[in-house]
């Protein structure tokens, strides 16, 4: 199920679990497995990956990161067909994926021995990254009228939908405003004009795509999978020079 009208959408590299994931969800359509028990489940997943990674099972590693993905955009599509869409998924989806890169390059950083520091710089760069790709993919869903738990801005919490408790609502809010809180208010900042511009080209969203957290994974664990792990920190840290390009490539564009 398309979060976009069809005229409007791009082809998403960061999103390749999604046929699989939809697949997924359509086989959990009548039973009792929640949105929720999906999200645990990659949650799960991703935990496992970086326990390989620690015992350097690396394309076992590699396959969880893309098993995740998948049940990734599993969760999402199980809330539409089950019509039960909620806030609580959507933050718990988003506090759950902080916390795996925080694992993961905390994995990577201690299997290569790497520097603290550029360790750091680098998960700030893959947040950053992974912001900018959704302020601009939620600008344009938000046009469209797309998932209703995707704001712009979350400076205030919301409502609780039908089927979930505001006190939840309200606890997953302030977690998910103390992880996203920073990196949302920098790239408003570096790119706030964003919001009133025009309709993106379908090109330049698939090439933002890249910054998408299911490429980033892919990524990952193609270096893991290779035997590159040493080059996964330096590689984020030199791909965040490209949020400068893109913002610049949509100001021209808009210009």
């Amino acid at each position: 199920m398309s979060k976009l009208p069809k005229k409007y959408r791009f082809v998403d590299l960061s999103d390749y679990g999604r046929a699989a994931g939809n697949k997924i969800a359509v086989s959990l359509k009548n039973t009792c497995v929640t949105p929720i028990h999906v999200t645990l489940l990659f949650l799960i997943c991703g935990i496992l990956a970086t326990v390989c990674i620690l015992f350097q099972y690396y394309w076992a590693a590699a396959a969880l990161l893309v098993l995740k993905s998948i049940l990734d955009a599993a969760d999402g599509e199980l809330a539409r067909i089950k019509k039960t869409p909620s806030y609580t998924g959507r933050y718990l989806d988003s506090i759950s994926d902080i916390i795996l890169n925080i694992l993961l390059f905390t994995t990577i950083w201690k299997v290569t021995e790497g520097s603290v520091v550029y360790t750091i710089l680098a998960l700030i760069g893959l947040q950053l990254q992974g912001t900018l790709y959704n302020y601009y993919y939620v600008i344009l869903r938000n046009r469209f009228h797309g998932d209703t738990t995707s704001r712009v801005f979350e400076k205030e919490v919301p409502k609780a939908m039908k089927g979930e408790k505001q006190q939840y609502v309200n606890i997953l809010f302030k977690i998910y405003r103390f992880f996203y809180g920073p990196f949302d208010k920098m790239i408003y900042h570096l790119d706030r004009k964003a919001v009133t511009g025009k309709i993106l080209p379908k090109w330049f969203m698939t090439a933002v795509s890249t910054f998408g957290l299911g490429f980033q994974l892919l990524i990952i664990g193609g270096m893991l999978a290779f035997d590159l792990k040493d080059y996964i920190i330096p590689f984020f840290i030199g791909f965040s020079f490209f949020i400068f390009i893109f913002i610049g490539l949509r100001r021209f564009l808009n210009r």
